[in-house]
């Protein structure tokens, strides 16, 4: 039995990839990293089919075949539970935990606001490929919910944005000052509404401007021309590369004439190889920002 990639992690270090010998989420197996440096050659072949990988650490009872497209490899019953425990979902209000709200910028007009658990540190903002952020607050969940709600309504400012657009982006980059200053207008806006009434929370403590720029821990502080992003994978089929740059998910391997970017959320519930890293790709892909879809394979 090959192994499973259970997805992309971002220490603090820079990105690896998880395996599960078993390819089962919270099953009996060997478990291992890989640690992934730009400049390396990388390539997996997809075998058999593409199964649900459980959810909150379970093996999915049914071990339900799932679409090769989906980004969350779960079956309905695993995506259903994996989501009602989730902080996304407001179903747990009591959560005793420290919460940090956050602003995070991922391209010329883009920039949101969230929250993450103050224990995780900034591995959520590298999770979703934020390439600067700066801390806005720190407090009780709820606090964080409210102030997350207050930046939505007062100032305007989404909790997503789609994860096309990100991508779309990263090939030209502005500079470094521009980059940080929108960030900085953001949170000098959000600080303004601190003083106003039935504003910030009072339980929310704000956290000074330091911005935080990613743009070296993901490969992209050089040019990046990416001109392709894989779809699905295939049964049999080969994606394969020079790794250049990662950023959230992704992983952007060059090939022999373009670079490909694989959403490694599309290889977990795959059994994977090893493939020659010069075997290229031969699974559908879709242009950057194009939306067309390549039906055969190539």
């Amino acid at each position: 039995m090959g192994w499973h990639c259970t997805g992309l992690r971002w220490p603090q270090e820079g990105p690896v990839l998880g395996w599960r010998k078993d390819g089962r989420a919270g099953g009996a197996g060997s478990v291992r990293t890989s640690v992934l440096a730009y400049g390396a050659e990388l390539g997996f072949r997809a075998g058999g089919e593409r199964h649900c990988v459980g959810a909150r650490g379970n093996v999915c009872p049914l071990g339900a075949v799932v679409s090769g497209r989906s980004t969350g490899a779960r079956c309905p019953e695993c995506a259903r539970l994996d989501r009602a425990h989730s902080v996304a979902a407001d179903t747990i209000a009591d959560d005793p935990r420290t919460y940090r709200v956050y602003l995070a910028w991922f391209g010329p007009g883009m920039v949101k606001v969230g929250i993450t658990a103050e224990e995780r540190g900034a591995a959520r903002l590298r999770e979703q490929g934020a390439v600067v952020f700066s801390w806005l607050g720190r407090g009780p969940l709820m606090a964080a919910r409210r102030t997350e709600e207050l930046l939505r309504s007062a100032l305007g400012v989404p909790d997503r944005i789609p994860y096309a657009r990100k991508r779309a982006v990263r090939a030209a980059l502005p500079g470094a000052t521009e980059r940080v200053a929108e960030v900085e207008g953001l949170y000098g806006r959000a600080a303004a509404l601190e003083g106003e009434g039935g504003g910030w929370p009072r339980s929310l403590e704000r956290l000074p401007f330091e911005p935080v720029d990613h743009t070296g821990l993901f490969g992209l502080d050089g040019a990046v021309e990416v001109a392709r992003a894989v779809t699905e994978l295939v049964a049999d089929g080969v994606v394969a590369g020079r790794l250049v740059a990662a950023a959230g998910p992704d992983l952007h391997l060059a090939g022999a004439d373009r670079v490909v970017v694989l959403d490694t959320r599309l290889i977990t519930g795959w059994e994977l190889a090893g493939a020659d890293a010069r075997s290229g790709v031969t699974v559908p892909t879709a242009d950057i920002g194009g939306g067309g879809v390549q039906d055969g394979l190539f």
